[in-house]
């Protein structure tokens, strides 16, 4: 029921917002991959709640435990099961949506798929959720790295109508979490951090877009038709909470121009087949060609905001509601670390099938 994710290199998250612990199993990760939780804590404390002013302050320390799949210190290919204790929960600030839909959130759609809810936090349609997601976009990202050399790096690149101008060809994990924001363009920074605290004093919200590369992945990776690679990136990108668009490459500004201004053209370039410019985002007919894969989420703006709006109870009455809790006024600063694992599942998944395909790869 939409909990597990991937095909050969495959996810299962579990757990709620405010139960006893969150966390993710992952089966199909190769034998011998070296790994600790000192692998996977660095990911989990980029997107940990109460990093700085401008996110939730709710508190929660997120250490990840390793139950099963790694012996001596390496991967047995044997499902991996990992757990986060929740150690802040506290229910008793959502009473009031026991009774009442919050707007923009999934508390009425999940009463009418399976007609219950978990109404403390949103239970599983939580961002909390995304714990285990970055778990095992770590295991992933260390394999990629490890095994091919790929790279993968987001960044905050809009909030509201603030745009930073960064160069993806040369953009870094140090330059990006250089800012709580983490834009990598400081005096775009500086004007987005402004923006959020600014509308979390008026007890409102905001959105934007996260951009994100993955470098070195070899040509290849990827399938005709229904599993195009952009196809899964997009999908991944859209399980997202608060996600609601996604682009590759030029994206809608593409519609701006014509075929030839758009085409990318081949030229041999130190012995390889290469493009002069990359406008298909490093993806041509759903298969990776050797250059940058270059992509963009857009996030809403959090649904939870602190000012009174209108909404139905679940008497189907007209009433309001006020938000209440520990809220992200933007979603954006831990929704980086959200997408680069995501990415890195999609992409250690096309790894792994691109292998079966040809034993060369």
């Amino acid at each position: 029921m939409g909990n597990t994710f991937g095909r050969l290199f495959r996810v299962t998250t579990w757990g709620e917002s405010h139960g006893g612990a969150v966390g993710a199993v992952v089966d199909g990760c190769p034998p011998r991959l070296e790994l600790s939780e000192e692998d996977i804590q660095p990911e989990l404390d980029r997107r940990r709640p109460g990093q700085s002013a401008i996110v939730t302050q709710r508190r929660e320390s997120d250490r990840v435990q390793i139950l099963s799949g790694v012996f001596e210190g390496k991967t047995l290919g044997t499902p991996i099961s990992m757990l986060v204790w929740n150690e802040d929960a506290r229910p008793d600030a959502y009473e009031e949506v026991r009774e009442k839909y919050r707007p923009s959130h999934a508390d009425y759609t999940y009463e009418e798929k399976f007609g219950i809810r978990n109404w403390q936090g949103g239970g599983r349609s939580s961002a909390r959720e995304t714990v285990g997601r970055v778990a095992a976009g770590a295991i992933a990202s260390k394999w990629l790295r490890l095994v091919y050399g790929v790279e993968i790096v987001a960044w905050v690149s809009k909030v509201g109508v603030i745009r930073a101008e960064c160069d993806p060809d040369t953009v870094n994990r140090e330059l990006v979490d250089a800012t709580a924001i983490r834009c990598p363009d400081g005096e775009a920074a500086a004007k987005m951090i402004e923006l959020v605290e600014s509308v979390r004093k008026e007890g409102d919200s905001v959105g934007g877009i996260v951009e994100c590369v993955a470098r070195n992945c070899p040509t290849g990776w990827g399938a005709p038709v229904f599993d195009r690679l952009e196809a899964d990136l997009a999908k991944a990108m859209l399980s997202l909470p608060a996600s609601k668009g996604f682009e590759v490459g030029s994206g809608f500004a593409g519609t701006d121009l014509t075929g030839l201004q758009h085409n990318d053209e081949f030229e041999m370039r130190e012995g390889k087949v290469r493009t002069r410019t990359n406008r298909s985002g490093g993806i041509q007919g759903g298969i990776t060609n050797g250059e940058l894969i270059h992509f963009r989420t857009a996030f809403k703006p959090t649904a939870t905001v602190m000012r009174e709006q209108h909404t139905v109870n679940v008497r189907r009455e007209n009433t309001t509601i006020t938000g209440r809790g520990r809220h992200d006024p933007c979603v954006l600063p831990r929704a980086v670390p959200i997408v680069e694992a995501m990415a890195a599942l999609v992409l250690a998944d096309h790894a792994l099938l691109q292998s079966a395909v040809r034993r060369d790869a």
